[in-house]
C-alpha cells in the first residue's frame, strides 16, 4: 500500500498471558503480505512490543510513550512512535475473547509516523484510545481506521515549521525543576556523552528528555533523523561475530584505525572554516546522501564512491573520541560529477544569501531575543544530511551513531554497550538501567532532578563559570518570577516556553560566534575553557565546522552574561556549590533540619508559656471581679 501521508501505520499491542507483548492489529498491515491481525515483524522492528507497551505498566491505569524505531528496509530516516497505554477491568468488557485469563486487560494504541509531531500526535491519539476502549470490544476496529485516514489528511510536514511542533513539551516546567542544573544537561549532550535519564511513569521521563532536546535549535523538528540506527540483536552467535561484519549506520562516514593517524580534522585551526567546494589539503569529506545508493540493510551500492562506517578496533573511550571522528580523506578521490554539482550549488546558495535575508532573520545576539517570525530558509546540510538554517542549525549530534531513545526497553539493554554505538540520550524506567552505571557517563534522576556524573574529569569540564551562573539564574528567576499568579503565570513572553527556547538559542548561536573568532581566549573563559576544547573533539562541531555559515558573522562573539565578577556571583557560585556538591546537601539537610528543631521547639515553648500567661490572666481577672463585688457589698 501507498504512503499516503506521515503516518505509516495504526498499530494495537496486547499483553498475552503466555507470550507476553505481541502485535495484535497494524493497519496497514507491517507486513504486507500478511493480514492486519499477524503477530510478526518486521526484523528492524522487533521491539516495537516491548516499547509500545512499556515494563510495569501494569502499575498505572493509563501512560503515554515516545519511542524511536530504526528505519525499515529502503528507508533513511528515523519512525517516530508515540503510544497510548490503557489497562480495562476484564469483567467490564462487553465481548471477552478466549485468550483473556487475567482480571485487566492491558493494550496499547500506537501511531507510527514519519514527523516528530510528538505532542500533538498523542493529543489526537489518547482521544481515540479513550473512545476504544469505550467501546468495551477491540474487535470494532473501525476507528483505528479512521484514525489513519484522519491523521494522514490532516497532518503534514508544514507543521514542523509552527509552534505545534512543541506541543506538551514545556521548557517553564524544566526549569523550575532543574533549576540552574538545565544548563549542564545542555551541556552534556553538546558533548554527545552517554546520558540516560531515570523516572516512572514514562510519560514524565520521556516529556523531560524530549523537552531537553526541544531546548537544541531545529533539534525536534530536524535533527533527530538519524538518531535510531541500530542494529537489533538476533543471537548470541550473531553477536560475537559482530565485529568481524561492517555494522550498518546508514549514510556514514568512514572512520578507520589505520587511518586516524593521518586523517584527524584539526580542529583547532581557525582556517577551517569552508564551503562544502573547497577544501584545504585534500582533507575534505563528501559524504552524499541518496536513499537510492543504499539496500535494503543500508549497505551501499556504489562503494567506489562511498565510504562506509568501520567498527573501531577497540571499544574504549580513546576509540570513540578518534576512530569514529575521522573522515577519510579518500572519499575525495572518486567523486562523481552529480555529487560535485549537488556540492558546488548548495556551496553558491549559501555564500549568495541575500544581506538584508541575513539582518532580519538572525537577530544580534542579546538578552532578551525576539521571536522569529518569518520561516527559516532550510538546505540539506552536505556532510551531516540535516535539513540545516543558515546558522547550521540542528547541529548533527544524533548521527553517526549517537542515539536519541526516549524510551528503552530492556530488551534494548544490549545497546548501550554495543561497540556500533558511540553514545547516547536515552530514556529508561527499569531499575536495572540505572544500577549499571558503568554503562553510561551520566544519569539524570528526574524525580529528584538529580544529575549523577560519574567522571570527577567531566564533573571539572562541566562546571558551570560565572557568566553561566548568570545565564541559568536569570532563566530561573524570570520563570519563578509570576508563577503564584494564576491569571499572569506562562502568559507573557518574557519566562515563557519559546522565550527559554530563544534564550538557550541565542547562548548557542554566541558560543558558535565566539569560537570562530581569532584571539577569543578570554572569550571563550566565559563559556568554560575545557568545555570548549573537549566540544572541539566531538562530532557535531567538526560537521558544523566544515562548512561555512555566514549568518554567524552577524552574531556577537561573546558570552550573553560575560562582565565583572561582584558580590551576587559569590552567592550565586555559593548556592549552586551547595546544591550541588554531596557535602553541601549535608550541610543543607542539617540546616534544615536544625531550623525545623528550633521552630518545634519554639513553638512548644511558646505555647507553655502563652498558656501559662492566659491562665494567670484568667486568674488574675477572676479575682479582680470578686475584689470588686466584694468591696461594692461592703460599701452598701
Amino acid at each position: 500500500m501507498e504512503k499516503r501521508g506521515p503516518v505509516l501505520h495504526i498499530v494495537v499491542v496486547g499483553f498475552h498471558h503466555k507470550k507476553g507483548c505481541q502485535v495484535e492489529f497494524s493497519y496497514p498491515p507491517l507486513k504486507p503480505e500478511e493480514g492486519h491481525d499477524s503477530h510478526s515483524l518486521p526484523e528492524e522492528w522487533k521491539y516495537l512490543p516491548f516499547l509500545a507497551l512499556p515494563d510495569g505498566a501494569h502499575n498505572y491505569q493509563e501512560d503515554t510513550v515516545f519511542f524511536h524505531l530504526p528505519p525499515r528496509c529502503g528507508d533513511r530516516t528515523t519512525v517516530y512512535g508515540v503510544s497510548c497505554y490503557r489497562q480495562i477491568e476484564a469483567k467490564a468488557l462487553k465481548v471477552r475473547q478466549a485468550d483473556i485469563t487475567r482480571e485487566t486487560v492491558q493494550k496499547s494504541v500506537c501511531v507510527l509516523s514519519q514527523l516528530p509531531l510528538y505532542g500533538l500526535l498523542q493529543a489526537k491519539l489518547q482521544l481515540i484510545t479513550h473512545a476504544y476502549f469505550e467501546e468495551k470490544d477491540f474487535s470494532q476496529i473501525s476507528i483505528l481506521k479512521e484514525l489513519y485516514d484522519h491523521m494522514n489528511s490532516s497532518l503534514g510536514s508544514t507543521l514542523l515549521e509552527g509552534s505545534q511542533v512543541y506541543l506538551g513539551l514545556s521548557p517553564r516546567d524544566l526549569v523550575l525543576h532543574f533549576r540552574h542544573k538545565v544548563l549542564i544537561l545542555f551541556k552534556l549532550i553538546l558533548l554527545e556523552k552517554k546520558v540516560l535519564f531515570y523516572i516512572s511513569p514514562v510519560n514524565r521521563l520521556v516529556g523531560a528528555l524530549m523537552t531537553v532536546l526541544s531546548l537544541f535549535p531545529g533539534m525536534i523538528e530536524h535533527g533527530l533523523t538519524d538518531s535510531s540506527h541500530y542494529r537489533p540483536r538476533k543471537s548470541v552467535s550473531e553477536d560475537a561475530g559482530l565485529q568481524e561484519d561492517t555494522p550498518w549506520l546508514g549514510d556514514s562516514v568512514s572512520v578507520s584505525a589505520a587511518h586516524t593517524s593521518n586523517t584527524n580534522l584539526a580542529m583547532g585551526r581557525e582556517d577551517r572554516r569552508m564551503a562544502g567546494n573547497r577544501s584545504l589539503e585534500g582533507q575534505k569529506a563528501k559524504v552524499p546522501f541518496s536513499p537510492s545508493e543504499k539496500t535494503c540493510n543500508g549497505a551501499q551500492t556504489s562503494s567506489n564512491t562511498v565510504q562506509r562506517l568501520k567498527v573501531p578496533s577497540r571499544a574504549s573511550p580513546a576509540s570513540s573520541e578518534s576512530d569514529w571522528e575521522t573522515l577519510d580523506p579518500g572519499i575525495l578521490e572518486q567523486p562523481s560529477s552529480k555529487e560535485g554539482e549537488r556540492e558546488n550549488t548548495a556551496s553558491e546558495q549559501a555564500e549568495n544569501l541575500p544581506s538584508e535575508g541575513l539582518s532580519s532573520e538572525s537577530l544580534p545576539i542579546t538578552v532578551q531575543p525576539q521571536a522569529n517570525a518569518g520561516h527559516a530558509v532550510l538546505a540539506p546540510g552536505l556532510i551531516s544530511g540535516l535539513e540545516e538554517d543558515q546558522y547550521g542549525m540542528p547541529l548533527a549530534i544524533f548521527t553517526k551513531g549517537y542515539l536519541c531513545l526516549p524510551y528503552m526497553a530492556l530488551q534494548q539493554h544490549h545497546l548501550l554497550s554495543d561497540v556500533t554505538v558511540r553514545g547516547f540520550v536515552a530514556g529508561a524506567t527499569n531499575i536495572l538501567f540505572r544500577q549499571q552505571k558503568y554503562l553510561s557517563d551520566a544519569i539524570v534522576e528526574i524525580e529528584d532532578a538529580h544529575v549523577q556524573i560519574h567522571d570527577p574529569e567531566l564533573r571539572k569540564i562541566l562546571n558551570p563559570t560565572t557568566a553561566d551562573l548568570r545565564f541559568a539564574d536569570y532563566l530561573v528567576k524570570h520563570v519563578t518570577e509570576n508563577r503564584d499568579d494564576v491569571f499572569l503565570d506562562g502568559t507573557g513572553w518574557e519566562g515563557g516556553d519559546e522565550w527559554i527556547r530563544a534564550q538557550f538559542s541565542a547562548y548557542l548561536h554566541a558560543l558558535l560566534a565566539a569560537v570562530m573568532q581569532p584571539d577569543n581566549e578570554k572569550t571563550l573563559s566565559d563559556f568554560g575553557t575545557a568545555f570548549v576544547a573537549a566540544w572541539k573533539n566531538t562530532h557535531n562541531y567538526r560537521v558544523w565546522n566544515s562548512n561555512k555559515h555566514p549568518a554567524i558573522a552577524e552574531v556577537n562573539s561573546s558570552h550573553p552574561f560575560q562582565g565583572q565578577y561582584s558580590v551576587s556571583d559569590v552567592k550565586l557560585r555559593l548556592s549552586h556549590s551547595v546544591q550541588n556538591s554531596e557535602r553541601g546537601k549535608k550541610i543543607g539537610n542539617v540546616m534544615v533540619s536544625t531550623s525545623r528543631n528550633v521552630v518545634q521547639t519554639g513553638k512548644a515553648v511558646g505555647q507553655s508559656v502563652g498558656g501559662a500567661f492566659t491562665s494567670a490572666k484568667s486568674a488574675m481577672s477572676s479575682w479582680f471581679s470578686t475584689f470588686t463585688q466584694s468591696t461594692q457589698s461592703l460599701g452598701d
